[in-house]
């Protein structure tokens, strides 16, 4: 069973930085593409970032979010710099096998940027 482990959420004050990971766990797979999703309380979740070789960002997190892979230890990150209050959401690591979806995702780490 392959599965998608998030950490690195927490209590920051507005400017700071995070920095989030996600280790896929189970057995050894390389996806086809890898993304950060967020959902703020009473809103749907949302794009922040995705890697497949090029990378892709949502308007409001380019210039201070950076999404990376570490393809030997299976691990994604987002580091998170100059953060916002409005910023502050649950954070999902979401994986592909193929182009189609994000098919597997992981619980989610809570970030929360006080102002």
């Amino acid at each position: 069973q392959v599965q998608l482990v998030e950490s690195g959420g927490g209590l920051v004050q507005a400017g700071g930085s995070l920095r989030l990971s996600c280790v896929t766990s189970g057995r050894a797979f390389t996806w086809y593409a890898m993304a950060w999703f967020r959902q703020a309380p009473g809103k749907e979740r949302e794009f922040v970032a995705a890697i497949a070789g090029a990378t892709h960002y949502e308007d409001s997190v380019k210039g201070r979010f950076i999404i990376s892979r570490d393809y030997a230890k299976h691990t994604l990150y987002l580091q998170m710099d100059s953060l916002k209050p409005e910023d502050t959401a649950v954070y999902y690591c979401a994986a592909a096998q193929t182009s189609s979806a994000y098919d597997h995702w992981g619980q989610g780490t809570q970030v929360t940027v006080s102002s």
